[in-house]
């Protein structure tokens, strides 16, 4: 059990890091949020989610054993979150405000302020740290649902474009520490969430590698947008054309140019006519 504590705590720190990491990759779209002072029509949906992870874990790891690492890295996310939103309220539009506020009272008010009471006034002991337990890890595992979203996405497309794969990366890492050190500290409600964490992230680099060379020959497809610029292309030329027949004479006018010749080469033999007859007559 010695062996078990410190090997436990460097997980759990490495989690720490590795987790403070993903939770700062938004970070480059809040700045350009903040620079062009519009939120530019993305959701706040992950966020307010996010939020309400934070919240949980937090609340649960109150009341857990010696869960001073969890309550460190959820506290950092709580506080990163409360500022991704805020940044991204004051910059949203009026529509995107109101869906914000629902939201944030829906999940993070209403939502946990039920569980709160609930675990506060009619649990007691082990058995609210149980329950709270079970809410974390079946919030968890709905959470590593989500990306089954974008794997069908990149199947569908046949590319890795909508799938950072550094991201990727890091949330395989962190679930691997996060298992480790639940699994190590006898904390289940931690290490199993992980676990699909890790599938779902190995699936993801997976798919990176199957789909990474192929997109390559999605980007020569330009010769598919080549064919639409043929189109415009062939359609500006038949505007050209029709501009060209428009200052050109008009086939009409080529008619018109043929009569005025036959009727100059029809006048020529008559004026030959009247010279030779004026010359008999002198």
């Amino acid at each position: 059990m010695a062996l078990h504590l410190p090997w436990g705590f460097i997980f759990g720190l490495l989690g720490n890091v590795l987790s403070c990491m993903v939770c700062l990759a938004p970070a480059p779209t809040f700045y350009q949020i903040f620079k062009k002072k519009t939120s530019e029509g993305f959701q706040s949906l992950p966020y307010v989610i996010a939020l309400l992870s934070a919240m949980l874990w937090l609340f649960y790891a109150v009341f857990a054993k010696d869960a001073t690492l969890l309550i460190t890295v959820n506290s950092f996310t709580f506080l990163l979150e409360i500022a991704y939103l805020t940044l991204y309220f004051f910059y949203a539009t009026k529509k995107d405000k109101i869906l914000t506020t629902k939201l944030v009272f829906l999940f993070n008010v209403l939502g946990f302020g039920s569980i709160s009471i609930v675990a506060m006034f009619i649990l007691h002991g082990n058995q609210r740290v149980n329950v709270l337990g079970w809410i974390c890890m079946i919030f968890a595992l709905s959470v590593f649902v989500a990306p089954l979203a974008i794997v069908r996405k990149v199947i569908k497309t046949k590319s890795v474009e909508f799938m950072p794969i550094s991201l990727s990366f890091f949330l395989t890492l962190s679930a691997v520490m996060w298992f480790l050190y639940g699994f190590l500290r006898k904390d289940y409600y931690v290490a199993i969430p992980n676990v699909l964490g890790f599938i779902f992230g190995m699936l993801q680099m997976l798919l990176y590698a199957i789909y990474r060379k192929p997109r390559k020959s999605l980007e020569k497809p330009t010769l598919g947008e080549s064919s639409e610029h043929v189109i415009d292309v062939s359609k500006l030329g038949a505007n050209t054309c029709c501009e060209l027949n428009t200052e050109v004479a008009a086939p009409k006018n080529e008619n018109d140019h043929e009569e005025v010749d036959d009727n100059h080469v029809k006048e020529q033999p008559k004026k030959i006519n009247e010279d030779k007859d004026l010359s008999d007559t002198v």
